[in-house]
């Protein structure tokens, strides 16, 4: 895999595999029997689509970091580090009737779902033809099925079980799959949506995403509970771990809850174990590395989850040339991409369409 050093973790620049993490990668694809099965019915296709996600978004956050730097826009609120945990549990939905609500930071959601790449680029252009018509850099598609995340996450929890409601009572069976941060986790709106979904037992795929850190505080300092595995059994609702650095067992996690929403059994919290290997935005980089020992910088940079499914596929008798391939074409889609969302930076909105769209036709 290419690697950008102007525009990725100094970690992930310098990355050489290790051979005791690329064996644990296999290993925990095959602890578990269920996700062994399901990973083994992926075909040849299904694992390198996996694997131009990944490739997909990373991307995505590389363009948005090479905009910042040319002044195009002031900052971006990046994934980098965490894609698996997003195009992982995104590849177990049907897109034609689930639903998805992403954090900013699980962009690759949105255009995993169908949405346009540009559209996501035009965002955070605030244009007239990006989907908020330059209202918010948040992006949404109810087309695509993509509900548009809002600032404070955390309030997302409820209004995705409200999707799901409102599915069961027009009779349209889905599924909605929301990500929320440890740190948004402790809203109250996070802890009063999750009980409703589990006292009504909807069809909510519940991703708790572990970064380490709520903002700039870490994970130590805003939770005394160890880790999150008591929190399902705490709410009367199904939930298991995740590798959140390794897409397959994010994807074979997801889909064992996603069978179980269909079954009419409730909503299922999956906790996803992660790192955010940035600031909260690109402005303050150097205060997440102040936050952090760099030792920790270290530990999940070697976990970088794009570099150790590629080497997963090598071991799986995938070419380099293939890999390769497959990496140019993602890349070539999210550029062009980028040079059509800075095309539209000419049509911005007129200021009178401030006042349109507000309220609700009665």
């Amino acid at each position: 895999m290419k690697r950008y050093p102007a525009f990725e973790p100094p970690e992930y620049a310098a990355w050489q595999a290790d051979p005791a993490l690329v064996d644990a990668f296999r290993q925990t694809i095959n602890r578990l029997p269920e996700r062994q099965q399901v990973v083994a019915r992926l075909s040849r296709d299904e694992l390198l689509t996996l694997y131009a996600r990944l490739i997909r978004a990373r991307q995505h956050d590389i363009a948005l970091s090479r905009w910042v730097r040319q002044g195009v826009i002031s900052k971006a609120w990046l994934g980098t580090g965490e894609e698996a945990a997003t195009v992982g549990p995104a590849f177990a939905l049907d897109p034609g009737t689930d639903f998805v609500s992403p954090m900013i930071r699980n962009a690759a959601a949105c255009c995993d779902m169908g949405m346009p790449l540009a559209d996501m680029f035009r965002a955070y252009l605030a244009t007239a033809d990006s989907p908020s018509a330059g209202r918010d850099l948040h992006a949404g598609s109810p087309a695509h099925h993509v509900l548009q995340p809002v600032s404070p996450v955390g309030v997302m929890v409820p209004v995705s079980a409200g999707i799901a409601l409102a599915g069961r009572i027009t009779g349209t069976p889905r599924v909605v799959m929301n990500w929320v941060g440890d740190g948004s986790a402790k809203s109250g709106a996070s802890h009063e949506g999750l009980n409703f979904a589990a006292v009504q037992r909807l069809p909510v795929v519940y991703i708790l995403q572990n970064n380490q850190v709520a903002l700039g505080t870490r994970l130590e300092q805003h939770h005394a509970g160890g880790d999150f595995a008591d929190w399902p059994h705490a709410y009367g609702m199904a939930g298991w771990g995740f590798d959140g650095n390794n897409v397959l067992d994010a994807y074979a996690a997801a889909v064992l809850a996603v069978e179980r929403c269909r079954r009419g059994e409730g909503p299922v919290l999956l906790l996803a174990t992660t790192f955010r290997m940035g600031g909260h935005a690109t402005h303050d980089e150097r205060e997440a590395r102040a936050t952090f020992p760099a030792e920790l910088f270290a530990h999940w940079g070697k976990r970088d989850p794009i570099a150790l499914y590629e080497e997963y596929l090598k071991g799986a008798g995938v070419s380099e040339a293939e890999l390769e391939g497959v990496e140019s074409a993602a890349t070539a889609v999210v550029e062009a991409a980028a040079e059509a969302a800075l095309e539209s930076r000419h049509h911005l909105p007129e200021p009178r369409t401030a006042l349109t769209g507000v309220y609700a036709q009665s």
